[in-house]
This record gives structure tokens, sequence and C-alpha cells, in this order.
């Protein structure tokens, strides 16, 4: 007798797993998607659109895509969310970086494009693990992708200096998911926001109230979490008076401008006194020994007959090449204090190696600052310790988190200076305003805003704008504020909350697809 060995039909193979890329129409799709997520920030606020939006990209992901095919749609997805998110940095180039505008038009693409490649690492990582691990679609759309999709955002944050503006978590410091914030921060709930996105995705599959299910348990847990306590009042409260001077950009550190920006700052800081009088960033746009010899003088004598306290924005040298972009205190007894930036913006406030051509073909001030130390005191002012930040710093919220973890005297206010003139009439003065709220979330500290031309503000400990000064003009903000003590869990642990989280949701997707496998395998002994 002849055996024969048996064969199996043969199948079609999947279209949609043959690893070639997508269409010119789906990466173009890819990208409106993420483009459109632009609305759930400020200052439009449909945080319900982020889910949408992300909805759309996990389901091209998730529905039978080849790993080299995810990597494409991840690309075009975090291309059009990057350049919708941060486009008004083509204001600073063009407008007042002196930058022609094709090659501004340029730079914002290419660094969308460097921006897209997180997201790509989300979509390809997933899908890789998936195939790895032989996952059912909601495990991976459940656990994985969104795991992932919060690794991608972290990584953002930090690599090559990190860039996480439009991280996904800051259009939901309103929303129930906000109460996440003071355990997990804000890449955690960019995670729970890729959750509740996959059980949109699963209505598409035959298991569909499980998943809506989950959605709004975790929605309802964020509600509930946002009534919890997480910090204490401290001390009496100070009187703060915020100054907002609207200098114009093109204006602030050209030389025949200066005495009119002196006069104004003068005028303002010394018009009423206050338990605290603070300027914005640069609001002094020249050294000390640049500046006339009683100009300083002035604010220590107001200080000492008033009992005000100062902190404002002002570059300190050190040496001839060596200078800081500076917050300096004065206080009525003679105090004096230094707050040197540590975050430092690339090409705006250090040269990367090998781009000094780049910044050589823009105008752009002040461009090469010495870095401050990742750890500063605060400032005593009365019962209150204010520690400043000065305006890009307050987008890392772990650094701020470290300060407070690590100061032997931790602050109970904090204080975000910022000259975001350099982006014109832009979203960016509104996205800015709600990263500082999500830093209030995740530290249970008030913030306090002192800008060129806004957002000039109070925020409170759960991250409440109390009080307000309208955008573009000059105008001084008059205020109480109370100081906050404890610690929130996300001062102690940073981002360690969000990254056990993200490593128990893959551990868990290992686990059932090991499982998974275990009956196949015994069938076939």
């Amino acid at each position: 007798m002849i055996l024969r060995r048996r064969t199996r039909p043969a199948v079609a193979p999947d279209p949609a797993l043959r690893g070639t890329r997508p269409s010119l129409p789906g990466l173009a799709a890819a990208a409106i998607a993420g483009a459109l997520s632009l609305f759930s920030f400020e200052p439009f606020g449909w945080w319900p659109l982020q889910f949408l939006c992300l909805a759309y990209f996990f389901y091209q992901v998730g529905m039978g895509s080849s790993t080299r095919r995810a990597l494409w749609l991840g690309w075009a997805f975090g291309f059009g969310w990057s350049v919708a998110g941060m486009h008004w940095l083509y204001i600073a180039l063009n407008r007042f970086g002196g930058l022609a505008a094709p090659l501004s038009a340029a730079a914002i693409a290419l660094l969308g494009l460097y921006m897209g490649l997180f997201a790509a690492f989300a979509a390809g990582a997933s899908t890789w693990l998936r195939k790895r691990w032989s996952l059912p679609v909601p495990a991976f759309l459940l656990l994985v992708f969104p795991a992932m999709w919060g690794v991608s955002e972290w990584m953002r944050g930090w690599v090559f200096t990190g860039f996480p503006w439009a991280a996904s978590g800051y259009a939901h410091n309103t929303a129930p998911l906000a109460g996440f914030a003071p355990i997990l921060g804000v890449y955690g709930i960019g995670v729970l926001v890729a959750v509740c996105a996959s059980s949109l995705v699963m209505l598409t599959q035959r298991r569909k109230l499980p998943a809506l299910g989950l959605a709004a348990g975790v929605l309802a847990a964020g509600w509930d979490l946002s009534h919890v306590e997480w910090t204490h009042p401290v001390g009496q409260p100070i009187g703060v008076r915020l100054l907002q001077g609207n200098i114009r950009q093109d204006e602030k550190f050209a030389a025949a401008y200066l005495n009119e920006i002196l006069v104004r700052y003068r005028d303002m800081m010394t018009a009423a006194p206050a338990d605290l009088i603070a300027a914005p960033e640069t609001a002094i746009p020249v050294f000390p020994q640049q500046l006339p010899p009683d100009y300083l003088a002035t604010f220590n004598e107001y200080a000492k007959r008033t009992g005000s306290f100062y902190l404002f924005g002002i570059p300190l040298a050190d040496g001839p090449t060596a200078y800081a972009n500076s917050v300096a205190g004065i206080g009525p007894q003679g105090q004096s204090y230094r707050y040197d930036k540590h975050h430092l913006v690339p090409f705006g406030e250090f040269i990367p190696t090998g781009f000094r051509w780049f910044t050589n073909l823009m105008n752009i001030p002040l461009g090469d600052f010495t870095r401050g130390p990742a750890v500063q005191a605060p400032f005593p002012v009365k019962d209150q310790l204010v520690l400043p930040n000065i305006c890009y710093e307050d987008v890392f919220g772990e650094e701020i988190a470290q300060q407070l973890r690590d100061a032997p005297r931790p602050a109970t206010l904090l204080l975000n200076v910022s000259n975001l003139a350099w982006y014109g009439e832009s979203v960016a003065i509104p996205q800015h305003l709600q990263i500082s709220r999500m830093r209030s979330l995740e530290t249970g500290r008030p913030m306090l805003r002192a800008t060129n031309n806004g957002a000039t503000a109070v925020i409170d400990g759960r991250g409440r704008v109390q009080q307000l000064i309208p955008y573009y003009r000059q105008d001084v903000l008059t205020a109480k504020v109370q100081g906050m003590a404890g610690s929130t869990p996300y001062i102690r642990f940073g981002n360690w909350a969000f990254l056990a989280l993200g490593a128990l949701m893959l551990g868990a997707a290992w686990l059932g697809g090991t499982m998974r496998k275990r009956p196949a395998t015994s069938e076939e002994n």
C-alpha cells in the first residue's frame, strides 16, 4: 500500500498580511485622523473626539495588519497628530526667527516625521507582539496596544531630551480621567484613553458589552478618584500679583525698545505691594550688568519698605560664555534667590551637536544657555515655599515631581514664568495653560503663571483655573493663594506607577496568549 502524505489545501493570503505599505489614501486618512486630535485639546476641548481619532487608528492597525503596514500607519497618524498639535512652531521660526517660509515649513514637516516615529513604534511593536504571542483581538486591543501607546508617549518625553507636547492625556484634565492624574500622571491617562478608544473598536466585534463596560468602569473610577484629597492646606494664604507685560516679541530684545520695557516692568512691579510679585520669563531681557545702576536697587528698596517678595525672569551670567535663563528672587530682609532653567529647549536655548548651521539661519537671541541643576530649592515667601519653573519646563511632570520628592523642604506652590509671544496668536497659549493644569493635578499643588502675553493665571491644587487675565493685553492679576503640602502617589513614584501598569497589561496579555496555546498543544499530542 502506498502511503500518500496529506497536505493542507492552499489558502489565499490575507491582503492585509502581505507586508506591503498601505495605500496613499490609507496613509492620508491616518494622518487626517491624527490631525483631528488637535480639537480634543484647548482651546477647543472636545476631548471625546480623541477617543474617535484613536479608535480609527487602532481599528486600521488592529484588523489584520502586518507589522510593516502597522509601522506606516502609525507613522502617518503620528505625523498628523504632531504637525497639527505643534504647527505654531512655524510662527517662531518664520515670523520671529527670520527663517524663510519654505525652510520653516520643511522644518515643521521634518519634526512631524520624527515625532511620527513614536506612534509608528507603538503600532509596529504592538503588532509584532500580537503575532509572537498569538493574541486574539481583545487582548491586542485592550491590553497590548494601549500599553505600547503609553510607552511611546513616555519615550517621546525623554528621547533626545524629549518633546512631550500634545500627549494624549492633556486633553482630559477636565474630563473623568483627570482623577487618575495624581496616581498615574499624564502618560498613565494616555494608556486609559487608549483603553477607552479600543473599547469603541470592540463594537465591531461580536463581544461588545464587556468592552463597553470596561470603558464605562474606567471613566467612573476616574470620576470617583477626582474627589480624593491627596494634599492638604499648609500655612497662611499669600497675596500675589502676577504681571503680564504684553511685550511684542519683535520688540523684546531690540535695543530701541529696551528702555520702554524696563520702565514698564519697573512701574508694574512697584505699583502696589503684595506678599509675592512675579514677573514673566526674561521680563528683564538683559544681564544685570547691562542695567542702569539703580534699577535693581529700586526693587530692593520697595521690598524692604512694603514687605513684598519678588520673583522675576532675567538672564544671569556666570562667565563670558556661561549664562542661564533664570528667575531671580528678592526678599524684604535682603534675601536673594536664583533658579536656573534645567530643561532647555533644543535650538531655542541650546544647540544640539551638529546643528549650529541651522540655528545660524535664524535670529534667536540668548540661544545657548547653560543648564541648571535638576533639583533646586524653592523660594520662601512667608509661610509658603514657591518653586519656579520656566516656560517649557512644566511640560515635564516627572521632573517637577522629582523636585518635590527630593527637596529637603518640598514646595507648597508652583510658579511658571513664560514668554509665549514667540508663537503669535495661536493655540500655544491655551495648550500651555492646559499643561500647567495637569501639573497641578499630578502634584496637588497650586500653579501660579506669570507670562508675557498669556496665559497669566492662578490654578488651584485640583487643576481648576481660579483667575485668568485675557490674553494679549497688559494687566496684573491679584489673588490670594493657599499653599498645599503632602505627596500624591505621582510625586512619590513618578512615572514608575504608569510603567508598572503597562507592564501588568503586557504580562496579562502574554499569560493569556500562553494559556491559549496550551489546549492546542495538548490536542496535538
